[in-house]
């Protein structure tokens, strides 16, 4: 019986690009680092403030090469703050790609893109 989701694996061009998006403007840290050293390289990443399900960052055309029968599209993401306005803000200060705020029957929602032009979503939940 499977009890909760352990992992969201993106598949990006440029780790180093992807982190430096998700922990420099998104707020999140790296939660966990790996390196091979022979080309398998990924980076885990959390919300700064603590999260049960934890996204990690893989090389698309590595992954590519290994399995190439992988879909390796963008997952679509939704995230839940309590801060939709401050976050909304944040992400507009700091150069963040972002959607206008809406307001939806199930609550208010906002969406952003990475530096690859990957979008999500972010939902208020108080």
């Amino acid at each position: 019986m499977i009890n909760r989701v352990g992992q969201i694996m993106v598949y990006v061009d440029d780790l180093d690009k992807a982190r430096n998006f998700w922990t420099e403007k998104a707020g999140f840290r790296v939660a966990n680092e790996e390196n091979n050293g022979e080309g398998m390289r990924w980076i885990e990443i959390a919300p700064a403030d603590g999260a049960e399900t934890n996204i990690v960052l893989h090389d698309r055309a590595f992954v590519a090469k290994m399995s190439p029968e992988l879909n390796l599209g963008t997952p679509s993401l939704m995230f839940f703050t309590s801060e939709l306005d401050k976050l909304y803000a944040d992400y507009k200060s700091k150069e963040v790609k972002v959607g206008d705020l809406v307001e939806l029957p199930f609550g208010r929602v906002f969406n952003f893109a990475d530096d690859e032009d990957n979008y999500f979503a972010v939902m208020e939940k108080k």
